[in-house]
């Protein structure tokens, strides 16, 4: 609370400087000694085959070898190194990450529906949802929690690397033209108008809105952003020619279309076996697509106003599991994890925090998931004190440290 007031009253949350985030949200849980913290000197039970960090664009930073893109990128992004919550179920975890607070008496909104709340309470305009995850949602720990639906994730489904991603309720099935969908509409509007004679009712003004915006959607301009054969063949190259590179992009078209909140799920990290073979198949599209996403929302000038963020669930056991039937796999480890977060008030090229020598505890500026929610909002313009509604009336926080139920390191006022 002293960090907030302290920021406030220098003026620096008055203003806010994000306008929209893209949560990278790697499911499973990465492991923070092969990506973001590596610790060769620990040993090869610890490292595994990972003996040569990468140095960065910025001195004294290094990240693991696997992600060579991304260590040309360092002065735009900054590493947490030393986050912890301490549960090592993924259900527990997710909830945790997803929405800064421990489990308890209220099930809390996430990040994302929060932000979509703040939004909409400002009056939000956008023809696309404020709160949108591709290509699925997270489940339950991703939700609206006691905010209510119309705060809930809208999920794209379909496939970005398609030239159209058909997404459902926004892109007409295939077959369904333009044209098509006009007959329809006029053909509702003639059934809406005799059921007016027949029963004079205002819900059908109401409806009529929500039909406005939705065949808005389908047939207006929202549904361009969808449009990936839009963009040049070497645009989508350079973010990768699959499905994490092409979210990437999706999310910049998203963003340029004024979307608050996007999240891309991007699963596959719960490498118990064969960690480092899972590796090989994960890392390269990470390093590339996360790459672009950084490069060209800097380039259009859109880093500025977009928070990226980069986490799981936790890290992973520093220590390998090796022989079978693990095969040098790592397990769940919510001790220690890395975070890296870019863009939107938060600076670059600077490292937060540090894990002991082998990558077990956080060892200098320990900090918990509520300390990035809190950082978060404050750089989009949002009391991170401030109350949320429930529908029974409790007494709910935007984050719930107002209370004093959560454990906290501060905001990262360091790298804000």
């Amino acid at each position: 609370m002293a960090d907030w007031l302290k920021l406030k009253a220098q003026g620096a949350v008055q203003e806010p400087k994000a306008k929209s985030v893209i949560q990278l949200w790697m499911g499973g849980g990465p492991p923070h000694l092969d990506t973001f913290d590596p610790k060769p000197q620990a040993g090869a039970d610890y490292c595994g085959p990972y003996k040569k960090p990468l140095e960065t664009n910025v001195k004294g930073i290094r990240i693991c070898e696997m992600l060579p893109m991304l260590a040309k990128q360092a002065d735009k992004y900054s590493i947490i190194r030393s986050m912890t919550h301490g549960q090592n179920g993924h259900e527990t975890a997710t909830y945790i990450m997803q929405t800064c607070t421990m489990p308890g008496e209220l099930v809390y909104p996430s990040i994302g529906a929060v932000v979509a709340y703040k939004r909409d309470e400002a009056g939000y305009q956008g023809s696309l949802p404020p709160y949108m995850s591709i290509p699925s949602a997270l489940g339950r720990f991703a939700e609206c929690g006691f905010l209510g639906t119309n705060y809930k994730t809208f999920a794209t489904g379909g496939d970005t690397n398609r030239d159209s991603v058909r997404v459902q309720g926004i892109v007409p099935p295939g077959g369904l033209t333009d044209e098509r969908l006009k007959s329809r509409r006029t053909l509702l509007e003639s059934v809406d108008s005799l059921a007016r004679e027949m029963e004079k009712n205002r819900k059908f003004e109401a409806m009529d809105t929500y039909q406005e915006r939705a065949y808005g959607l389908i047939l207006g301009e929202a549904k361009k952003a969808f449009e990936m054969s839009e963009e040049p063949d070497e645009v989508r190259e350079r973010y990768g020619r699959n499905r994490f590179g092409q979210s990437c992009l999706l999310a910049r078209r998203l963003v340029e279309r004024g979307v608050p909140f996007i999240t891309i799920n991007s699963g596959g990290w719960d490498t118990h076996r064969d960690n480092f073979g899972r590796m090989k198949v994960l890392l390269p599209p990470l390093d590339q697509g996360f790459f672009a996403l950084l490069e060209d929302l800097a380039q259009r000038g859109l880093l500025e106003s977009t928070i990226v963020t980069w986490f799981g669930e936790f890290g992973r056991t520093p220590k390998i599991a090796q022989g079978p039937p693990w095969d040098d796999g790592r397990h769940h480890y919510g001790e220690a994890m890395s975070v890296v977060v870019a863009g939107g008030g938060f600076k670059g090229g600077m490292v937060v925090g540090e894990t002991d020598a082998k990558g077990e505890a956080p060892k200098e500026r320990t900090l918990y998931p509520r300390d990035l929610s809190a950082s978060m909002y404050t750089l989009l313009g949002i009391d991170p004190l401030g109350p949320l509604p429930h529908p029974h009336g409790y007494v709910a926080h935007v984050t719930p440290v107002a209370s004093g139920e959560v454990e906290s390191g501060g905001l990262l006022t360091e790298i804000m």
